[in-house]
C-alpha cells in the first residue's frame, strides 16, 4: 500500500489537475480535488514496458495487433465476465471522442438523446454540439440514495421519440453502480422502444466493496446488439494523457458506422506508447488495481468518518463506484455561487461545481479520493475548518 501513500510532485509536468488549478481557481493555494485523474504512479510493469519502448527509439505508425486485442477479450472476460469477439472492438483515443463519433454515426440532426442527470457533462456537449437534442430522466434521489425513475424514463423516451440513451455505469458524479435489476429494466424500455443504448462504461473496473460491475450488452443477446460499449484502461490505471480506448459493438452494421466516422476524422490508429500502457496494464496491472481499491475504499471511509463526526452540514453519499464522491452541501444554507466560493476561498479546495453536472446537481460538489491519504485528510481538514470559521446565520 506504501505505493498509494507516497506523495508525488506533480506541479511542472503541465498536470491539468494541478498546474492548471491555479489558473481556474485563481489561487496558488488551493488543493485540487477536482477533474478525474489520480495522484499515484502507474504500475511498475507499465513504466518498465513504456520506458522499453522509449528506448526502441523509433515512433513510426503503430496498429494494434491480435496480442492487444486478446489482451482486452481476456480482460473483459476475466473482470467482468463478458465474452466479446476479436471483430467487436473498435480503437479510439477516447471515451469522448467515441461518444462523438457514435452520435454522429447512429443519429440525425433533430434527434432526441437521452441522459440521466447529475452526469458527466460532456454528454451534454457530445449531444448538443451536433445539432441533436438533449432529454433528460433526472434520477431520483432520496434518504441519501440516487434511483431511476423508470415511469418517467420511458415517458420521455415515448413523448420525444428519443433515438439513443446514454448510460453511464458506473454512474458520475452520484457513485451508483446500477444492478441487473435496474439495466434490465432500462433495457427493455430501450428494446421496445428501438433506442440505441450508449453505454459509457470507462469506470467499470473501480467498484468497490461487494458490488458487481454487470457490461448492459452483456445481460442478453438483444441488448448486446442494441448497445455500443465505450471502455478504457484510462481511468482504472491513471493513463488519460496516454489516450487509448476502445468500443465493444457486437451489430456489424453499428460498429461499420462508427469506424467510417473515425475513418472520415483521420483516426485510423492509437498512440504507440498509449497502446503500450494498455496492453500492459491489463497484462500486469492487476494486483496494482485491487491495492488502489483498497485505497479508495479507506479514503472514502476516513471522509464519511470525519464529515459524520464533525459536521450535520455535509453529507457524503454512499459511493459504490468510481473514485468520485458527491456530497450534499445542502444544508450549508448557500447558493450554489456561495458554495462554490465557499470551497475555494475559505477552504482552498478545488473541487466540481455540482451544477456542471446539471442544475440536478444544485447545493453538490464532488470529491476526487484518488490521492494519497495525507492529502485526502488535508482536504477534508480545510473545509471541516472553514465550516467551524464561517459565522453564525
Amino acid at each position: 500500500m506504501s505505493q498509494f501513500s507516497n506523495v508525488i510532485q506533480r506541479k511542472g509536468t503541465r498536470s491539468v489537475k494541478w498546474d492548471y488549478a491555479e489558473q481556474l481557481y485563481q489561487d496558488k493555494d488551493i488543493l485540487p480535488m477536482w477533474v478525474a485523474d489520480m495522484d499515484f504512479q502507474v504500475p511498475e510493469a507499465v513504466i518498465s514496458d513504456l520506458k522499453e519502448r522509449v528506448d526502441h527509439g523509433i515512433f513510426g505508425y503503430t496498429m494494434p495487433d491480435e496480442n492487444v486485442k486478446h489482451t482486452i477479450i481476456e480482460w473483459l472476460s476475466k473482470r467482468h465476465q463478458w465474452k466479446i469477439k476479436e471483430d467487436w472492438i473498435t480503437y479510439s483515443p477516447g471515451v469522448i471522442p467515441s461518444l462523438h463519433m457514435t452520435i454522429q454515426a447512429l443519429t440525425n440532426k433533430g434527434d432526441h438523446i437521452l441522459i440521466q442527470p447529475p452526469v458527466y457533462p460532456p454528454f451534454y456537449s457530445v449531444i448538443n454540439d451536433h445539432e441533436r437534442k438533449v432529454v433528460k430522466n433526472p434520477l431520483i434521489y432520496n434518504k441519501g440514495r440516487y434511483t431511476i425513475d423508470f415511469e418517467d424514463f420511458e415517458k420521455q423516451i415515448i413523448e420525444n421519440e428519443v433515438k439513443m440513451f446514454i448510460l453511464c455505469n458506473p454512474h458520475n458524479p452520484v457513485g451508483r453502480v446500477w444492478n441487473e435489476e435496474e439495466l434490465l429494466k432500462m433495457g427493455e424500455i430501450c428494446l421496445n422502444h428501438n433506442v440505441i443504448i450508449v453505454s459509457d462504461e470507462i469506470h467499470a473496473d473501480l467498484v468497490l466493496d461487494e458490488h458487481k460491475h454487470l457490461p448492459v450488452a452483456s445481460l442478453t443477446e438483444k441488448l448486446n446488439e442494441q448497445t455500443v460499449t465505450c471502455f478504457s484502461p484510462t481511468k482504472t490505471f491513471n493513463l488519460a494523457g496516454l489516450q487509448a480506448s476502445y468500443l465493444v459493438t457486437s451489430s456489424k452494421d453499428k460498429r461499420e458506422k462508427i469506424k467510417s466516422h473515425f475513418d472520415k476524422q483521420g483516426m485510423h490508429m492509437l498512440n504507440t506508447l498509449g497502446l503500450t500502457a494498455m496492453e500492459s496494464a491489463y497484462l500486469h496491472g492487476e494486483d496494482w488495481l485491487e491495492g488502489l481499491l483498497e485505497t479508495i475504499e479507506a479514503n472514502r471511509d476516513f471522509v464519511m468518518e470525519q464529515f459524520e463526526e464533525n459536521t450535520n452540514q455535509i453529507k457524503v453519499l454512499p459511493l459504490e463506484g468510481t473514485y468520485l464522491l458527491w456530497m450534499d452541501c445542502r444544508s450549508l444554507n448557500m447558493s450554489q455561487a456561495e458554495l462554490k466560493s465557499f470551497m475555494q476561498k475559505q477552504a482552498k479546495v478545488g473541487l466540481n461545481d455540482g451544477v456542471s453536472f446539471g442544475e440536478e446537481g444544485e447545493g453538490f460538489m464532488r470529491m476526487n479520493l484518488a490521492a494519497p491519504p495525507n492529502i485526502i485528510a488535508e482536504g477534508v481538514n480545510r473545509i471541516l475548518n472553514a465550516i467551524r470559521e464561517k459565522p453564525k446565520a
